[in-house]
């Protein structure tokens, strides 16, 4: 998605007193909830079943083929394949590479570590060469937590996907809303996306058949609250450690990268458990849910009786506040 950091930090800092007293202040304090300073129970997450389908990134799964995926596994010539999906960046294997949308390319930086590396192994920089439809120019490197050199194609770090067993495989497409494959020129394939079209807005809406207008992020993705949240005096995240990893954060986007939500009450703010800045939209924390395998899955909605789907305004979808 089209996320401007730079944008989103100073209308964070510049406005944060403004944002607080007012868009967050609403006209009354809401009435008191018995859910303040509850945090989220194994129950809420939701069940994610193994199946044979897309799971959830960073979930672990039974590595299929171990001698093609091992992390120390060259990535040799690279070549560009045309699979169901498009024209995807694939190793001397004929496996497809990926990228992972929590990772940055600029400047490069894996954040896929313990089980999510096993999953998702690594592509090692080491004997990586430009095929052909492959732009040299954009092959490097980039140094991982454990010291490591992984591949990066357009400042990406690129990966393998543990169930993908034969040349042509992507069934890593879209898995978790966060794991797409490598196109040539580094960004992430998009099934159905023309060639030159742009990317979606960050945050935008979209007509659901059962829920109405709902809120989606820049992969189509439903976009979630959790009900013992908190908005009010201020954003609180009250869904932390493995609660997060069924409902991963919606990170900063910039307002200008949306269509569609309301502006009043947009704002970020920082957690409190060190995994860094949240978007909210009136004020109430965001997220997507790991169940949710391809753009239009509704699977978080009423999860646990307090996890909804966002209309535009953030109001929650099927539920009273």
């Amino acid at each position: 998605m089209k996320t401007s950091w730079r944008s989103a930090s100073l209308v964070a800092s510049a406005a944060a007193v403004l944002a607080l007293t007012t868009a967050c202040g609403q006209d009354s304090p809401p009435a008191a909830s018995q859910n303040v300073g509850a945090t989220a129970a194994p129950g809420d997450y939701g069940s994610i079943g193994s199946g044979t389908g897309n799971g959830a990134a960073g979930t672990p799964s039974q590595p299929a083929a171990p001698s093609a995926l091992s992390p120390s596994n060259p990535a040799g010539k690279l070549s560009v394949s045309t699979a169901e999906i498009g024209k995807v960046v694939t190793d001397n294997l004929g496996l497809t590479l990926y990228r992972f949308d929590q990772d940055t390319d600029q400047p490069p930086k894996s954040n896929c570590d313990g089980d999510c590396a096993k999953t998702w192994p690594p592509v090692p920089a080491d004997d990586a060469e430009a095929g052909e439809g492959i732009d040299k120019s954009l092959l490097g490197s980039v140094t991982r937590a454990d010291g490591t050199k992984q591949l990066t194609v357009g400042g990406w770090p690129a990966y393998r996907y543990a169930k993908d067993v034969n040349a042509g495989d992507v069934k890593g497409q879209g898995v978790g809303g966060k794991w797409y494959a490598l196109a040539p020129d580094g960004k992430k394939v998009q099934e159905g996306a023309g060639a030159g079209n742009a990317e979606e807005p960050g945050l935008s809406t979209r007509k659901d058949p059962k829920l109405g207008e709902i809120v989606v992020d820049g992969n189509g993705m439903t976009v979630y609250r959790f009900k013992k949240d908190e908005a009010w005096p201020k954003p609180v995240s009250n869904c932390v450690g493995a609660c997060l990893e069924k409902w991963p954060i919606v990170e900063p986007v910039d307002f200008a990268d949306t269509k569609g939500i309301q502006e009043k009450g947009y704002m970020i703010f920082e957690r409190t458990d060190g995994k860094g800045k949240q978007q909210t939209i009136n004020c109430s924390p965001i997220y997507t849910f790991a169940g949710d395998k391809a753009p239009g899955d509704t699977n978080g909605q009423g999860v646990g009786g307090t996890w909804y789907a966002v209309r535009p305004d953030g109001k929650l979808v099927g539920a009273s506040e």
